[in-house]
């Protein structure tokens, strides 16, 4: 049974061989190589200590977004400019993330 899977695998192998150039040792240290400067990148997560436990810095920045829409609502709604708003799911949802990605730039760029 398994002479049969080798014998899969080796056809498979030469089928890539033929139509990449690249051997199957070549190919694997290729791999190798990419998938470490790939993963590279993954050496710190950006997150913050608050009470002792350690929070992804993007559901901070979402949280103060979302903080920053509400007041904003409140704002729109006293002055009237809120019941003018087409479509107002929308337009608080396009305000939440905009807070939000301004957060990000301005604490953690």
């Amino acid at each position: 049974m398994s002479r049969h899977k080798s014998d899969a695998m080796d056809r498979i192998n030469d089928v890539i061989d033929a139509s990449t150039g690249v051997s199957g040792m070549r190919r694997g240290r290729w791999s190798t190589v990419a998938g470490l400067a790939l993963l590279s990148g993954c050496s710190s997560a950006p997150s913050r200590n608050i009470l002792g436990s350690y929070f992804p810095s993007w559901m901070i920045c979402a949280l103060i977004g979302m903080a920053a829409t509400v007041v904003l609502r409140a704002v729109l709604a006293k002055t009237g400019i809120d019941e003018q708003l087409p479509t107002p799911i929308v337009v608080y949802l396009a305000f939440a993330t905009a807070f939000s990605l301004a957060i990000w730039l301005l604490w953690l760029a």
